[in-house]
């Protein structure tokens, strides 16, 4: 899975373009597919099933890319290193839990290119811990929100106020606030050889989810919800109990609790539970293959 075997992006706003466009040849993947793809990669190392799960992903990672053009670093680079993540996301997937490899991706993408930024920028070039990282990258939203928008030292309740929120001591909010003013003020205008206009603040991302993004999430996990609750159905009485306890719950049951409840060895839990498991999963594909097919029966054109 080489990076070399996935398209390259040259410099320039054209170089940007003509890399767009032909990651958009990649077909995307439905559900059912790219779960036997997933599948393949798994269980046998099927290099031509991992890179077909790569390449239809390059849109994603491009769109996530961009989102970083702010921080003044080659796009390219922010391109390769998502793509890089993006990788690392198809090596660790596990069809079996039920999501789509794209919203597994999406973290590993931008921890990649997040990586890179800290690895790159000025600002940041000394060793950074992780809390370092989570100011870096939300001390400006931080700031705004509790209108903090003046230059130089923050004041002593603000600079509480931020510790707080962001789980880190007070010097390391007056540490990296200086470190982001005396390198380079948010206010301070873009270059003219960037091509770009404005100040540096406009094009610093938004870490947080947008209304679209928070809408998208939460119908696909009510959807996910009512598909595995739908599926249930098909467990009895038994099975319903040792899949929730075991599978379900928060602080999960151990079989010897449950071989106590139930009267019966830990092997047996053990084997109801995977068969419930079974029932369960083929139950959510049936369901999902019957949604597909009358989706796309209604997306035919009439004869």
């Amino acid at each position: 899975m080489a990076q070399a075997n996935l398209p390259s992006i040259s410099s320039g706003e054209a170089g940007l373009s003509r890399y767009l466009e032909e990651i958009r040849r990649f077909p995307m993947l439905e559900p059912q597919e790219e779960y036997m793809l997933a599948k393949r990669y798994a269980e046998h190392d099927d290099r031509d099933a991992a890179h077909r799960l790569v390449t239809s992903h390059l849109r994603l990672v491009a769109k996530i890319a961009m989102g970083y053009r702010g921080y003044g670093l080659p796009i390219g680079e922010v391109v390769s290193e998502g793509n890089v993540g993006l990788m690392q996301a198809v090596k660790r997937f596990d069809p079996e839990r039920g999501f789509r490899l794209a919203t597994y991706a999406m973290w590993w993408i931008k921890a990649s290119i997040q990586e890179y930024i800290l690895r790159s920028w000025s600002l940041v070039k000394m060793g950074t811990t992780a809390n370092q990282k989570r100011l870096f990258f939300n001390l400006r939203k931080m700031k705004s929100r509790i209108q903090a928008l003046d230059e130089g030292d923050l004041r002593p309740d603000q600079v509480s106020q931020i510790a707080t929120n962001l789980g880190v001591s007070d010097e390391e909010v007056v540490s990296m606030n200086r470190r982001l003013s005396g390198d380079a003020s948010l206010n301070a205008p873009l270059r003219a050889t960037e091509g770009e206009s404005g100040e540096w603040q406009d094009w610093l991302v938004d870490d947080s989810e947008t209304q679209e993004d928070l809408l998208a999430r939460n119908d696909e996990l009510d959807q996910r919800r009512g598909m595995l609750q739908q599926a249930m159905g098909v467990l009895n009485d038994r099975e319903r109990r040792i899949f929730e306890a075991r599978r379900l719950a928060e602080d999960p049951l151990t079989l010897e609790t449950l071989s106590g409840e139930f009267e019966i060895s830990r092997e047996r839990v053990r084997q109801i539970e995977v068969r419930a498991f079974e029932k369960v999963q083929k139950a959510v594909r049936d369901t999902a293959d019957a949604t597909n097919r009358a989706l796309r029966t209604v997306e035919q054109p009439a004869a």
